[in-house]
């Protein structure tokens, strides 16, 4: 993993998507309240916030899945509704969470879909197309998975399968939803570095990341939504801090530098597991401990803790 690239996020390039006060929800239940930002070409935003807090909402609603209860979204400056599903697909590439599979694909096949919207009217998949799927396939390490059926995959190729079918529409807006979900730490670090490639050349990409130091190593701009509101939105130098990430998770954090890149990382603050004595000291004592536990672990659940005894 080389350094990650932080860039800005008052980026320069050009406006991929405006969400200008989006509502919405599931019949009578608001999940989403007056939402509002704009994304430009070479950023990488990062949907922050607990289970609940609306993530899959937004991103559901500005891929065209979920109609909003109010407001409006423009993509390249055209208003999503006024797109077709073909032109939709040209704008805005998906990866969502694993849900129901189309029966029978293979990988191969189920990457062909994203080439969908490039088809002919009359087209069958063009020598294009395969040279495109393949490519996609091969750059997120699902090229030996191409023969096989979707539902003979894990967890973590079937995320590689499905983000090769996003980067087979070629399209200026990702939408990531949980895309490390399912992945060792390894096949994780490829796809992320894969992704700040793509940023890099302009790109845009918004994904719901449940690892915030993870999003603090790789998005260029973070947005916490909590309620369904959008409570923090910015650098991650200025919005990775203990006081937004205390409140966006009901818990106490600590912000330390990573040791090799100097990014911000965040440290729970506060946890009762069994290296507590009764006292409130490790459970093996500081001595010989290993190195910078003494200093570190008691303050973990010292004064004010929750621990229960």
């Amino acid at each position: 993993m080389a350094a990650p690239c932080q860039m800005q996020s008052g980026a320069s390039g050009p406006s991929i998507l405006r969400v200008s006060g989006i509502s919405a929800g599931y019949g009578e239940k608001a999940v989403l309240r007056s939402v509002e930002f704009t994304l430009r070409a070479g950023e990488c935003a990062a949907l922050l916030g607990p289970n609940g807090s609306g993530k899959t909402t937004l991103l559901r609603t500005i891929s065209g899945v979920l109609a909003p209860q109010a407001g409006s979204i423009e993509l390249l400056g055209r208003p999503l509704t006024s797109l077709s599903p073909r032109q939709r697909a040209r704008m805005v590439a998906v990866v969502p969470q694993r849900g129901q599979l189309p029966q029978g694909l293979t990988a191969r096949q189920m990457v062909l879909l994203g080439r969908f919207a490039h088809l002919g009217w009359l087209g069958p998949y063009s020598r294009e197309d395969y040279t495109v799927a393949d490519s996609a396939l091969d750059e997120t390490g699902a090229a030996p998975l191409a023969h096989r059926r979707l539902t003979e995959l894990s967890g973590g190729e079937l995320q590689r399968v499905l983000l090769a079918r996003a980067l087979a529409q070629q399209s200026p807006l990702l939408l990531l939803d949980e895309l490390a979900a399912g992945l060792d730490w390894a096949r994780m670090v490829e796809l992320f570095d894969l992704l700040e490639r793509r940023r890099a050349a302009g790109a845009c990409v918004l994904m719901a990341v449940h690892d915030c130091n993870l999003a603090a190593l790789y998005a260029t701009r973070l947005m916490g939504l909590k309620g369904g509101n959008l409570v923090f939105d910015g650098p991650v130098a200025k919005v990775f801090t203990e006081e937004n990430l205390g409140a966006l998770y009901n818990i106490p954090v600590s912000i330390l530098p990573h040791p090799r890149f100097g990014l911000p990382q965040a440290l729970l603050a506060s946890a009762c597991g069994p290296w507590r004595s009764a006292e409130g000291s490790t459970a093996e004592g500081s001595a010989g401990s290993t190195a910078g536990s003494a200093g570190i672990v008691p303050a973990l659940g010292g004064e004010g803790s929750d621990c229960k005894r």
